[in-house]
């Protein structure tokens, strides 16, 4: 049978859809291709070679294993599982070792990896996963001759324990490499550094049958100075259970294990997380109380037990991805909506911006603004979650209305060092809870009873963070009546009010001098896209007045742009502190930015008089590539500090005419609402992984997740990708493909069908669950356009107009929704 790698040109592996996978067919991926393991608080990063760590809740204050990143070579240390048979020594999961193996694949799937290897007739799989509601890594080994003779497999499992606070870890070693403990117990080996004093929690590698050996020594395993990819341990098959007092604390077990030919065995090893009363931390002197490790360890000591576990996690993604699946003549859509999109909407959900191979898990706790963003992608999943997420996040609101840009997830308190003042926080909340209302019907949330800054003798409703939210923009306009930018917008590196010529200071938490004069633009349109967001919840709810005296402030900023931001051909991004403006045809560079264009298209503004089509034919005609649509032309070619750091990236890379993924759904929606489908679908298939797959070399980054930034025409490789996994590209691009080009949205009403699709699209097929409802929906488009009149029958009678009325309706429906000029 023909490699399916093979038959689509894909270098580095191939999609699995039938099983919900990517397959990766080398070791040798251009950057380390990751999966997550967890969903709910215990989360784990696992690369196609089995590099990465895991943690509980909090990457940097609870970390359990050792990752260095940006390390030569790249995607050192993980869980290692080495195999030594006569004579010759190899890794399971294809590295650290480099031993060429004789076959070797990778299978990413929803919240498991598996890995297959075999190397003269032995052959190895292992499957990583965290279970359900589970603070630990199961790992199932399972080992098998295909040989004419009894071999004997060495073999020897491999972490390394993190000293629980990352950035200290890494940093304070005068006092971490005297403190390392770890206690064996069997074939469990137990990490407990710093557990006889403040902390109450330890971590625990099990493996379910009798050792060898073990070491727990790091190195008298690797040897001096020996990397992971040659152990003096494995090559000697020799282990002499090392006991670790300081330095650096590992776990190995070794195990002899002997196979008759045709043979197949198994071991599972559970790498877990577990957290003791004070009082009962202790069962001896210096013993530490196992109970906790025993019970979960017991869970998955048998290959059924693992094999349960297992099937619950697919089922359960399973039953949350079909939540929303779609039929459309376009194989790789359908790829992207139905499995890897809402995937990463997950993943990006529970970590924001913190965790992955570009985030180091130390620097960045839970965004404000992105995990708002977040929840657009994931409130048909699991609504729950979001209700929750967006209470934590009103939590760290000020008073003023006000946020704090990052809040840690171990405390949900705001994150002091960082601050606020990044102007465009606020109103986010809005749009996260306008979503969730509309996905859910669930109006309640507004009445929770929510502190400021987390302080409980200072309370007032959602609804009224929400107010406060509206009315920090009002407080906060410059000359021209544009909101005042603050530290910066949705762009970070944007830094109006810094004028840094230190290069030690923090773009992003440096101010000089009153920041009363520089706008933004963007916000401006994100005020009047989220500000009528609002005045329409105080309609719902009763509020008229408020509503009215709410609108006229968004209608003000509506005309405000119209007068001060438009620039003739497309809206300015800002005015700097000097009052200059940035984003315009006056400039010598950075003459058009893409964010003032979508979000003031996507708030209306100018679709009434042109000005929108206006913009978005100046989106494609200067900011256009193959690849993605550029952040900003031309790109900056040398530092202004009025600017901040954005000018201080090379041309092609990051905000500096970087294709900055997050913000290309911005104009696939504005390009929707145009009823520009075909120019819809381009801009938002020119990001999306599953149609990139010809490009792995150049692309680079994962071929299954969208990745934050693409390199623009200015830079050396165009197209190159850097920072996948985390990046709010994937809750947009999926707000997008949902609810503009299939048309599906959520609305306080009931379920809104009004699509823009391909013309050549006459067919498709959408399954949706919606407030107890499931509905099979099959777009018609006999006319072969892109946007048009709805008519909609529900089970064959006729309704009037494009809302499914949700209280009409429980059980299973069939909507027929037809086009027409």
């Amino acid at each position: 049978m023909q490699n399916p790698a093979t038959e689509t040109n894909e270098k580095f592996g191939y999609f699995d859809d039938e099983n919900y996978e990517y397959v990766i067919t080398t070791p040798y991926t251009p950057t380390p291709w990751i999966n997550y393991l967890g969903n709910d608080g215990f989360y784990g990063l696992i690369s196609n070679t089995a590099g990465g760590y895991c943690f509980y809740r909090d990457p940097k204050f609870r970390r359990l294993t050792r990752y260095r990143y940006n390390n030569v070579p790249v995607d050192n240390g993980g869980r290692y599982f080495y195999l030594k048979c006569d004579e010759q020594y190899w890794s399971a999961t294809g590295l650290p070792v480099d031993t060429q193996l004789d076959e070797y694949s990778c299978r990413h799937g929803m919240g498991y990896s598996r890995f297959n290897a075999s190397k003269n007739g032995i052959a190895s799989e292992v499957t990583s996963f965290i279970p359900l509601d589970t603070k630990a890594e199961v790992h199932s080994l399972k080992l098998t001759n295909n040989t004419s003779e009894t071999k004997t497999v060495d073999v020897f499992s491999f972490i390394e324990w993190c000293l629980w606070n990352a950035e200290d870890d890494g940093a304070n070693f005068q006092r971490n490499l005297s403190t390392g403990e770890v206690e064996v117990a069997g074939s469990t080996i137990f990490h407990k550094t710093e557990y006889r004093e403040r902390r109450n929690h330890y971590s625990f590698y099990s493996v379910n049958r009798e050792v060898a050996g073990f070491e727990t020594d790091r190195e008298t395993f690797l040897g001096p100075y020996r990397g992971f990819d040659r152990p003096v341990a494995v090559e000697s098959g020799v282990t002499k259970n090392s006991l670790a007092r300081g330095w650096s604390p590992i776990a190995s077990h070794h195990l002899k294990v002997e196979l008759a030919p045709g043979e197949s065995q198994s071991l599972v090893f559970v790498l877990g997380y577990c957290e003791v009363e004070p009082e009962n931390k202790w069962s001896g002197l210096n013993v530490i109380n196992k109970a906790p490790a025993e019970a979960l360890s017991s869970r998955f000591d048998t290959d059924e037990k693992v094999a349960a576990e297992l099937k619950k996690l697919n089922d359960y993604w399973f039953n949350l991805l079909s939540k929303f699946t779609v039929e459309s003549p376009d194989d790789k859509f359908n790829r992207a909506v139905n499995i890897w999109n809402q995937y990463q909407n997950m993943v990006t959900f529970n970590l924001s911006r913190s965790a992955s191979f570009y985030e180091s898990g130390i620097g960045r706790g839970m965004g404000f603004r992105d995990s708002n963003q977040d929840t657009i992608g994931f409130a048909h999943m699991v609504p729950e979650k979001v209700k929750e997420r967006i209470l934590d996040l009103s939590a760290t609101q000020k008073t003023d209305g006000s946020a704090y840009h990052q809040y840690q997830p171990l405390t949900k308190k705001g994150n002091a060092n960082i601050g606020g003042n990044f102007n465009d926080d606020p109103m986010w909340m809005v749009l996260s809870t306008a979503n969730y209302i509309k996905e859910t019907g669930d109006f309640s949330i507004l009445d929770e009873v929510v502190p400021f800054d987390s302080d409980l003798d200072n309370t007032a409703t959602h609804f009224e963070h929400l107010n406060r939210a509206f009315n920090h923009v009002v407080n906060n306009l410059g000359p021209h009546g544009l909101p005042l930018i603050g530290r910066a917008d949705w762009n970070d590196c944007l830094n109006l009010n810094c004028f840094s010529e230190d290069p030690n200071e923090s773009y992003q938490t440096t101010q000089r001098g009153a920041s009363d004069i520089a706008e933004s633009v963007m916000i401006a349109g994100q005020f009047v896209l989220y500000g009528q967001e609002f005045v329409d919840l105080c309609k719902k709810i009763g509020k008229d007045e408020l509503a009215a005296s709410c609108l006229q402030h968004v209608e003000l900023m509506r005309e405000t742009v119209k007068q001060h931001a438009w620039d003739g051909a497309w809206f300015i991004r800002a005015y700097n502190a000097k009052g200059e403006k940035i984003g315009s045809n006056e400039n010598t560079e950075g003459k058009i930015f893409i964010e003032s264009q979508g979000f003031c298209a996507m708030a209306g503004i100018g679709l009434d008089d042109g000005k929108a089509l206006q913009a978005m034919n100046s989106v494609e005609e200067h900011l256009s590539t193959d690849f993605g649509i550029m952040l900003n032309q031309p790109a900056y070619t040398s530092y202004d500090k009025y600017i901040g750091e954005i000018t201080s990236y090379p041309p092609g890379y990051k905000e500096n005419a970087g294709i900055f993924c997050h913000n290309n759904p911005w104009i696939t929606i504005s390009e929707a609402m145009l009823g520009r489908g075909e120019k819809a679908y381009e801009y938002y298939s020119k990001i999306t992984p599953a149609f990139l797959q010809d490009v792995q070399d150049l692309h680079k980054t994962e071929p299954y997740v969208y990745s934050q930034m693409i390199a623009g025409a200015d830079a050396e490789h165009p197209g190159e990708a850097k920072n996948s996994w985390l990046t709010g590209t994937a809750a947009w691009n999926y707000y997008a493909a949902t609810q503009y080009i299939l048309g599906i949205k959520p609305t306080y009403e009931g379920l809104s069908i009004d699509p823009c699709i391909l013309p050549a699209w006459d067919n498709v097929k959408i399954n949706r669950e919606f407030r107890g409802a499931r509905y099979e929906i099959t777009l018609r488009n006999p006319q072969g356009i892109s946007k048009g009149a709805i008519s909609l029958t529900v089970d064959g009678q006729e309704i009037v107009g494009n809302v499914i009325d949700p209280i009409a309706y429980s059980g299973s429906h069939k909507i027929v929704a037809t086009l027409s000029k």
